[in-house]
């Protein structure tokens, strides 16, 4: 499919300093009659313009830590740097802002407004960030055409297939350009075709530049990526460089 992107690079990119740079991260959960250590020390760094999906069985942590990346929760310990900025210590306020524009989500169940356009699921990010009207309309125009929906700009959830409503909810995570987009099972709720499109794209996406951490059990998606990392019970157990499949 040809999602009408600008010339792709002709070699991958390389990480030109770090985005997010972890040091014996620790995540307790206290239910109240016992404590769960979701994360148990772990030291984790991710690259400009690296590709990392996160793989693990359920419960090993990888959600905790994608929570933890996109300042959604706080950790109970260790330390967390965020394109060079100590994430302990923000108040409400700045960790929002932070969220805002620093970094882009994307989810497995799209998390679109069921009443606006896609063009306004797209804007939603800008109008937070206080980007005038004028502009937000032209990058979202602008996003939607970049992942192939020029034509759907006006169209509603109820609309759209799966595959294009994650397609907008990429274009929405890239609305504010951040330094990272975070992404939790994007493939999830989708067939193997439109799932076959959103890892393109996401593909894609890294190869102009962006950086990406998605947390999968998709093995289509991880062979995608330029580097793997294993969580188990709450610690890195392997994190591996590879060969990313082109095909």
């Amino acid at each position: 499919m040809n999602w009408a992107l600008p010339k792709r690079r002709t070699v991958a990119p390389t990480s030109n300093g770090h985005i997010i740079q972890m040091q014996s991260i620790r995540k307790v959960y206290d239910t109240g009659k016992i404590q769960v250590e979701a994360l148990r020390g772990i030291d984790f760094e991710v690259g400009r313009g690296e590709f990392v999906a996160v793989v693990g069985p359920s419960g090993s942590g990888k959600s905790t830590l994608l929570n933890l990346l996109g300042c959604l929760d706080t950790p109970s310990g260790g330390e967390y740097l965020l394109g060079g900025e100590a994430v302990a210590g923000l108040d409400k306020d700045r960790l929002a802002d932070v969220r805002n524009r620093r970094v882009g989500f994307v989810f497995q169940n799209f998390n679109l407004l069921a009443q606006l356009t896609a063009l306004e699921n797209v804007e939603m990010p800008m109008l937070f960030g206080r980007i005038g009207r004028k502009e937000r309309r032209q990058r979202a125009t602008e996003g939607l055409e970049k992942v192939g929906l020029g034509d759907r700009t006006h169209h509603r959830p109820t609309e759209l297939s799966g595959g294009q409503m994650q397609r907008v909810a990429i274009a929405r995570a890239l609305a504010m350009e951040p330094d990272i987009l975070l992404a939790d099972e994007p493939t999830g709720n989708l067939d193997t075709g439109s799932g076959t499109d959103v890892l393109s794209l996401l593909e894609e996406l890294w190869k102009q530049g962006s950086t990406l951490v998605v947390v999968t059990h998709d093995t289509a998606l991880s062979r995608r990526a330029q580097r793997v990392v294993e969580i188990r019970d709450g610690l890195i157990v392997n994190d591996q460089r590879i060969q990313p499949d082109r095909k």
